[in-house]
């Protein structure tokens, strides 16, 4: 039932900054009879409106469950402080975007779990809508709480919030879990309960029901995960779309009203990615490689920009340049777009000469973006990033000799065993490409080089999630040291992500179920948008911890011995933990694995790789 009918919104939209992101009329949005259909689901994202409308994810599974017709799905996004304030005012509830139903009326409702600083707002949105908190304390007549994407790889830290976690690609399990829900739904008459429907899916691949298992901790040190429900299973398997191409994939997207982050249509080449990079938690979690065909991804953009007038569209993946039919595809879709004035972009490119071509052929002007992470090849060996300085000069000098005028550098810092003189190379590194200008004679244009420093999180699943993080005080001194250097050098702008953030970040990614009371207790005290610098308040989580009586230091500066069992272990990517350890050894060697699909299998364990069964 919809709570809000006779409620004057549009009156309440005339009072805040952004009303365009609470509309839900957006061209494509999609509108149902509530009535006619059994499963209504409301898709969260934790966020702002403008940050959630560029994400992928949320894009397929709106249009994945609308184009069934007894299913509806919703948006709901986390609403701006302005916003807020409404709603507590006139007491009215978090509610969705298209039929502004109460959050609490919806049947399920899912929350991407994208970014771990975004946990205090899934709170946040909760209390909002009136939903319990913790799921021990949902009734009948309250929607089940589902959490999705790469943060449900550790899920523990909020597995109490939580009456299900869905594992793995969604698309490939939604709509058999709405399925489920429906004809749980059907038999309520009959004395169905809330248990009975999580006991069903539970038996499911890819779903979590975190209150059918028990942590266990040996003097203070997470021991074993202990299922605590008969016939759940000890290892939760990872969900994956095997066969891309005939996967769904949107025709349209929504189109919002207002400036987003990433406002252009996206066009998602392959899933997956084979370079290795051992700090990179979405190269492991996301593989096998799976590509779409040309012919294919030709078909979609041409209905995508037909549907919704975009005039850019962005060739998606996590490397856009590794996809084998790149040149055939930028061929087609130049024949195809060229006198209809939609450029398109390539946002991930390696930093090589190879990849700036490519970007050349869709943009000559402007900026180009590289990621060498390290500045060092001994530092960039140990994360096994597989491209060496030279190529990375070459790639810059010809970005300014082409007349780029701005040079993006990506960078992490407190990469496992870096030191003072890795970081001396990086800054030479960046000084070679500042000088690159002058040897290239091209002086007409200002230049510039924007240097982004972020520090290395520890992340689940990946051979580095034995690692610690360095210490705060150390990520700071790290940071003014490269802050110093840069302002000797003309045409730098550095920036950093705000230390206190990527502590957190660490201590949530390697968190266990006890770190739950602390999140509860941080958005008491009022974290909530704690991804935005101006909401972000260190000192409230500071008392959070202390009032909860954990070091969140054990966490994030904790090194596992590489047989300790660690809490995520339940959730199975597929990967072998054999293979991770070795990678991390390897790692400290500063030895190189090479692309699988380059020079064949590496061992990661995947039992249905195309590559591991051809090789």
């Amino acid at each position: 039932m919809n709570l809000l009918a006779g409620i004057n919104i549009g009156s309440m939209l005339e009072k805040v900054r952004k009303p365009a992101g609470y509309l839900g009329t957006e061209i494509n949005a999609v509108h149902k009879k509530i009535g006619d259909v059994k499963v209504h689901l409301a898709l969260a994202f934790p966020d702002l409106y403008e940050v959630g409308m560029s994400h992928l994810g949320l894009k397929i599974l709106y249009a994945l469950v609308n184009e069934l017709p007894e299913f509806y799905a919703e948006r709901v996004f986390a609403p701006a402080g302005d916003m807020e304030e409404l709603l507590k005012k006139e007491k009215i509830p978090l509610f969705s975007l298209e039929s502004r139903t109460p959050l609490g009326s919806f049947d399920l409702v899912g929350f991407t779990l994208q970014y771990e600083l975004s946990y205090t707002t899934i709170l946040n949105m909760l209390h909002l809508a009136g939903i319990p908190l913790r799921s021990e304390k949902r009734k009948m007549g309250d929607p089940f709480v589902i959490g999705g994407g790469p943060g449900a790889l550790n899920p523990e830290p909020l597995a109490p919030f939580f009456d299900f976690f869905v594992i793995g690609d969604g698309e490939e399990i939604l709509p058999e879990l709405l399925h489920e829900f429906a004809h749980w739904k059907e038999g309520l008459g009959r004395g169905g309960e809330r248990k009975e429907f999580l006991r069903k899916i539970s038996r499911l691949p890819g779903i979590y029901v975190p209150s059918f298992y028990e942590p266990l901790y040996t003097c203070g040190t997470f021991c074993r995960m202990t299922v605590l429900e008969k016939g759940a299973p000890e290892r939760i398997e990872r969900r994956t779309v095997s066969d891309l191409e005939h996967a769904f994939y949107p025709h349209s997207f929504v189109v919002p009203y207002t400036d987003v982050v990433h406002d252009r249509a996206v066009l998602e080449l392959f899933r997956g990615c084979s370079q290795g990079c051992r700090f990179c938690q979405a190269g492991y979690i996301y593989r096998p490689v799976r590509e779409r065909t040309v012919s294919r991804l030709k078909e979609l953009a041409r209905s995508i920009i037909d549907s919704t007038g975009f005039e850019e569209l962005s060739l998606s993946s996590l490397s856009s340049s590794d996809y084998t039919g790149i040149v055939e595809l930028l061929n087609e879709l130049e024949q195809e777009f060229g006198d209809k004035y939609v450029k398109m972009s390539l946002p991930s490119l390696r930093a090589d000469v190879s990849a700036l071509q490519l970007a050349d052929r869709v943009s000559q002007s402007g900026g180009v973006t590289f990621a060498p992470e390290a500045g060092s090849q001994r530092l960039r060996n140990v994360i096994n990033k597989r491209i060496t300085e030279e190529e990375i000069l070459e790639a810059a000098a010809q970005a300014v000799a082409s007349g780029r005028r701005h040079i993006k550098l990506y960078f992490m810092i407190g990469l496992p065993t870096e030191t003072d003189q890795d970081l001396e190379e990086l800054v030479f590194l960046v000084q070679k490409i500042v000088d690159l200008r002058r040897t290239a004679g091209n002086r007409k244009h200002a230049f510039k080089v924007t240097v982004s420093a972020s520090t290395f999180v520890p992340k689940a699943h990946t051979p580095f999630q034995w690692e610690p993080q360095i210490a705060l005080a150390e990520i700071k001194r790290r940071q003014d040291f490269l802050r110093q250097q840069f302002r000797k050098i003309k045409r730098v702008d550095f920036t950093w992500h705000e230390a206190e953030m990527s502590f957190l970040e660490a201590v949530f990614a390697r968190g266990d179920r006890r770190l739950a009371a602390v999140l509860e207790r941080a958005y008491a005290l009022g974290c909530k948008l704690d991804a935005w610098s101006d909401s972000f308040n260190f000192t409230l989580w500071e008392k959070a911890f202390a009032a909860e009586g954990i070091e969140p230091e054990k966490y994030a500066h904790y090194r596992p011995g590489l047989k300790e069992r660690l809490p995520w272990e339940h959730i199975d990517t597929g990967l072998s933990g054999e293979f991770l350890r070795h990678e991390y050894q390897k790692a400290l060697q500063g030895e190189i694995t090479h692309d699988c699909r380059e020079r064949g299998c590496v061992g990661c364990g995947l039992p249905d790789c195309p590559i591991r069964q051809v090789t």
